[in-house]
């Protein structure tokens, strides 16, 4: 218990104040990772298995799909909307992650961030949804939503629980991937990947679909763990074997990403990060909140160039 407390500290990191945060501000070369201030204010998933689920005949091209960890979301995707259950962390993350969404894309779009539907007329898509715990509060906001993810138990689910309210029926969820979507043409004006790219086999290549997603001028979202020796100490150690927060395997240490080599992803398929920002969970109070510490868990907002022809 001692151990585990200390890595809680540890995964909670340098103190912040809830009223001001810390976005990490990313220039071109990314050789120095600079801090601007904003006003505002306030993890994964999953058991593994090894049989994978099982794949339609008429399945998309599995470019960056990684099969061992879509076996484990759908071991447990009938949990998605349980926030005392495996995807608890994601339930306490999410508040979180909404208010630099709502922020960054406010900001980019020229909307007003009081408003209750400030993304009304936008087209949103959310790779890896999950069962819709990202893709309702986008859609309560006013965007019209698309979710995407290649587990079909996941879809099934996230359509039954939208289907409960009116507001957010009309979310379109699809059992595919972002490679089919390019195949299709689609477009977006904002694309979100949360906490899904650290579970795919090929992250060049997510992201260069992501970066097709987008139109031109548009936005990018991605938040993800950090490949550092604190995160395997607190989002491994700690959330999988001491605290038992996660299932044991969900995530993989050598499959994290750090914050240079995502925006160096993104900058070779004409994606320019824009701002960074961490979330450090309280111990003391069960929250988290955003903080300049990326460390651990990080969220990146990013833009497409308007030049841009992928």
């Amino acid at each position: 218990m001692a151990m585990a407390l200390k890595l809680l500290k540890q995964l909670r990191g340098p103190s912040t104040t809830t009223s001001t945060i810390l976005y990490r501000n990313l220039r071109p070369r990314f050789s120095n990772l600079r801090s601007t201030i904003r006003l505002f204010s306030d993890a994964p998933l999953s058991e593994p298995l090894t049989t994978p689920p099982h794949q339609n005949p008429h399945s998309p091209s599995p470019s960056s799909l990684n099969q061992y960890e879509l076996a484990k979301f759908a071991a447990i995707a009938e949990t998605w909307w349980d926030s005392e259950g495996p995807f608890k962390p994601l339930h306490q993350l999410n508040p979180t992650r909404l208010a630099f969404i709502r922020s960054t894309l406010c900001r980019h779009f020229g909307r007003d961030p009081l408003s209750p539907r400030p993304f009304e007329g936008l087209k949103f898509v959310d790779v890896g949804c999950g069962g819709g715990i990202v893709s309702e509060p986008l859609a309560r906001l006013g965007a019209t939503v698309t979710g995407v993810d290649a587990v079909e138990k996941n879809i099934k689910i996230a359509r039954l629980h939208a289907d409960l309210d009116p507001l957010i029926s009309t979310i379109e969820y699809r059992c595919t991937t972002a490679e089919k979507l390019v195949e299709e043409q689609k477009n977006f004006d904002a694309v979100f990947a949360l906490e899904v790219i650290e579970h795919v086999a090929d992250p060049a290549e997510f992201c260069k679909s992501l970066a097709a997603l987008t139109v031109p001028g548009g936005a990018t979202v991605i938040s993800t763990i950090n490949r550092s020796m604190r995160a395997y100490a607190t989002a491994i150690v700690a959330a999988e074997y001491l605290l038992h927060w996660l299932p044991k395997g969900t995530h993989q240490w050598s499959s994290f990403l750090t914050p240079e080599e995502l925006a160096l992803i993104l900058e070779r398929t004409s994606i320019s990060v824009q701002e960074m920002a961490g979330f450090v969970y309280n111990p003391l109070t069960g929250r988290w909140s955003l903080s300049d510490d990326v460390n651990v868990n990080f969220i990146a907002y990013a833009t497409k160039i308007k030049t841009a022809n992928l």
